[in-house]
Protein backbone atom coordinates (compact mmCIF):
# COMPACT_ATOMS: atom_id res chain seq x y z
CA UNK A 1 0.00 0.00 0.00
CA UNK A 2 2.85 2.25 0.87
CA UNK A 3 4.67 1.75 -2.23
CA UNK A 4 2.09 2.60 -4.31
CA UNK A 5 1.44 5.47 -2.81
CA UNK A 6 4.82 6.72 -2.99
CA UNK A 7 4.88 5.54 -6.82
CA UNK A 8 1.71 8.21 -7.47
CA UNK A 9 3.54 11.08 -5.48
CA UNK A 10 6.86 10.40 -6.93
CA UNK A 11 5.29 10.18 -10.61
CA UNK A 12 3.12 13.31 -9.41
CA UNK A 13 6.07 15.49 -8.66
CA UNK A 14 7.79 14.48 -11.51
CA UNK A 15 4.81 16.38 -13.84
CA UNK A 16 4.51 19.09 -11.17
CA UNK A 17 8.42 19.53 -12.14
CA UNK A 18 7.84 19.13 -15.66
CA UNK A 19 5.06 21.66 -15.45
CA UNK A 20 7.84 23.92 -13.22
CA UNK A 21 10.24 23.81 -16.27
CA UNK A 22 8.13 24.48 -19.11
CA UNK A 23 6.75 27.15 -17.05
CA UNK A 24 10.10 28.55 -16.91
CA UNK A 25 11.33 27.56 -20.90
CA UNK A 26 8.14 29.29 -21.80
CA UNK A 27 9.17 32.68 -20.15
CA UNK A 28 12.77 32.61 -21.25
CA UNK A 29 11.35 31.65 -25.10
CA UNK A 30 8.57 34.01 -24.65
CA UNK A 31 11.07 36.81 -23.74
CA UNK A 32 13.49 36.56 -26.03
CA UNK A 33 10.19 36.28 -28.87
CA UNK A 34 8.49 39.16 -28.04
CA UNK A 35 11.90 41.35 -27.50
CA UNK A 36 10.21 44.56 -29.26
CA UNK A 37 7.36 44.41 -27.03
CA UNK A 38 7.49 47.01 -23.72
CA UNK A 39 9.99 45.95 -21.19
CA UNK A 40 7.62 46.22 -18.62
CA UNK A 41 5.25 43.83 -19.54
CA UNK A 42 7.72 41.13 -20.45
CA UNK A 43 9.13 41.23 -17.01
CA UNK A 44 5.93 41.33 -15.42
CA UNK A 45 5.11 37.89 -17.27
CA UNK A 46 8.89 36.66 -16.59
CA UNK A 47 8.33 37.22 -12.84
CA UNK A 48 4.69 36.01 -12.91
CA UNK A 49 5.86 32.77 -14.89
CA UNK A 50 9.00 32.29 -12.27
CA UNK A 51 6.25 32.96 -9.40
CA UNK A 52 3.63 30.45 -10.73
CA UNK A 53 6.64 27.66 -11.32
CA UNK A 54 8.25 28.31 -8.21
CA UNK A 55 4.72 27.58 -6.52
CA UNK A 56 4.33 24.34 -8.29
CA UNK A 57 7.69 23.55 -7.45
CA UNK A 58 6.95 23.95 -3.65
CA UNK A 59 3.92 21.41 -4.02
CA UNK A 60 6.45 18.28 -4.60
CA UNK A 61 8.14 16.41 -2.27
CA UNK A 62 11.72 17.97 -2.35
CA UNK A 63 10.30 21.45 -2.75
CA UNK A 64 8.32 20.99 0.67
CA UNK A 65 11.85 19.80 2.27
CA UNK A 66 13.89 22.68 0.62
CA UNK A 67 11.04 25.55 2.15
CA UNK A 68 11.51 23.79 5.48
CA UNK A 69 14.88 24.31 5.70
CA UNK A 70 14.77 27.56 4.24
CA UNK A 71 11.97 28.12 7.18
CA UNK A 72 14.62 26.19 9.86
CA UNK A 73 17.91 28.30 8.49
CA UNK A 74 16.14 31.77 9.16
CA UNK A 75 15.02 30.59 12.77
CA UNK A 76 18.86 29.66 13.18
CA UNK A 77 19.58 33.67 11.13
CA UNK A 78 17.63 35.19 13.87
CA UNK A 79 19.57 33.24 16.50
CA UNK A 80 22.83 34.91 15.55
CA UNK A 81 24.55 37.33 17.54
CA UNK A 82 25.97 39.57 14.97
CA UNK A 83 29.16 41.94 16.08
CA UNK A 84 28.66 45.17 16.47
CA UNK A 85 29.92 47.80 13.93
CA UNK A 86 33.13 48.75 15.95
CA UNK A 87 34.14 44.54 16.59
CA UNK A 88 33.57 44.39 12.68
CA UNK A 89 36.05 47.12 12.13
CA UNK A 90 38.43 46.04 14.64
CA UNK A 91 38.59 42.57 12.74
CA UNK A 92 38.99 43.66 9.33
CA UNK A 93 41.73 45.81 10.39
CA UNK A 94 43.55 42.77 11.71
CA UNK A 95 42.73 40.68 8.47
CA UNK A 96 44.16 44.12 6.54
CA UNK A 97 47.50 43.71 8.48
CA UNK A 98 47.95 40.04 8.75
CA UNK A 99 47.31 40.17 5.04
CA UNK A 100 49.81 43.24 4.49
CA UNK A 101 52.30 41.49 6.50
CA UNK A 102 52.08 38.33 4.79
CA UNK A 103 52.56 40.05 1.79
CA UNK A 104 55.60 41.66 2.78
CA UNK A 105 57.08 38.45 4.38
CA UNK A 106 56.40 36.48 0.73
CA UNK A 107 57.58 39.34 -0.76
CA UNK A 108 60.82 39.43 0.64
CA UNK A 109 61.26 35.80 0.07
CA UNK A 110 60.43 36.21 -3.18
CA UNK A 111 63.29 38.27 -4.09
CA UNK A 112 65.89 35.76 -1.87
CA UNK A 113 65.00 33.02 -3.61
CA UNK A 114 64.98 35.53 -6.67
CA UNK A 115 68.41 36.45 -6.20
CA UNK A 116 69.53 32.54 -4.94
CA UNK A 117 68.18 31.20 -8.39
CA UNK A 118 70.42 34.04 -10.52
CA UNK A 119 73.71 33.06 -8.52
CA UNK A 120 73.23 29.58 -9.04
CA UNK A 121 72.16 29.72 -13.50
CA UNK A 122 74.54 32.79 -13.62
CA UNK A 123 71.38 34.78 -15.67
Amino acid sequence: MTTNTENQSTSLDIVKWGIAALLIATAVIGNQFYADANVVARVAGVIIAFAIAGIIALQTSKGKQAQSFAREAHIEVRKVVWPTRQEALNTTFIVLAATAVMALILWGLDAILLRVVNLITGV
